[in-house]
């Protein structure tokens, strides 16, 4: 049986608001086969961003833990943990957060070189494949809300990670613009066989995954 992609196990993450807890994950379990495409769905404030950044290693939870690939999040260093944030995983935002000082290409190489790789021909390779040759020395402010979602597509494709995680990736974008960005994701995800875990609040969307999991009352329902 092959080691899961990502695994939750137990994880609870609360938090303290004028003076009462509000328990938003609640011994939360789950289990992800490499090469899974999952879309975490769910109602507004149900959790669904917090539960990607924990799996994500962004966020610490209060009890549980993540294993990518079988390797302990948060019962390793923090050091050990930023290490396979930067190698094992890639971020999608819906907020894209591409370094407005920086062009596609500098945005896209920016993990290789946290990483002290060598990643100039592999981002430009990256930008042609999601349909910016040509627009790579343009800065984000020169590029429409589908292009600057497709230079973060590239982005976190730069290190060759395992798992993709993307947080409402089409929520800032319309519906045509949403959809082809979507079709570049999935399309670029199957060919280079990665994990893919979508947060959405779309169930259209979500029914292009392999699994679809609501979040409710701070566990997960298949």
């Amino acid at each position: 049986m092959s080691t899961p992609a990502l695994q939750a196990k137990d994880v609870h993450r609360r938090y303290l608001i004028g003076g009462h807890e509000l328990h938003v994950l609640k011994g939360l379990e789950l289990k992800v086969e490499p090469g899974q495409k999952v879309f975490l769905c769910g109602k507004s404030g149900a959790g669904k961003t917090t539960l990607l950044y924990v799996l994500g290693g962004l966020e610490r939870p209060n009890a549980g833990d993540v294993l990518v690939g079988g390797n302990s999040l948060y019962h390793s260093t923090a050091k050990a943990r930023s290490q396979m944030r930067n190698n094992d995983m890639g971020f999608v935002f819906q907020h894209y957060f591409l370094l407005p000082d920086l062009t596609a290409l500098e945005n896209v190489k920016l993990p290789a070189m946290i990483g002290k790789k060598a990643g100039d021909q592999r981002a430009r390779e990256l930008l042609t494949r999601v349909g910016l040759s040509e627009r790579m020395d343009h800065l984000p402010t020169e590029l429409s809300g589908g292009e600057q979602q497709r230079v973060a597509i590239a982005r976190a494709l730069i290190n060759d990670p395992g798992i993709i995680f993307a947080d409402e990736p089409t929520g800032n974008l319309d519906a045509g613009t949403g959809g082809g960005v979507m079709d570049m994701l999935l399309s670029v995800v199957a060919e280079t066989q990665k994990t893919l875990i979508v947060v959405t609040h779309d169930t259209k969307l979500a029914e292009r995954g392999d699994r679809t999991l609501i979040l409710r009352d701070g566990l997960l329902e298949e």
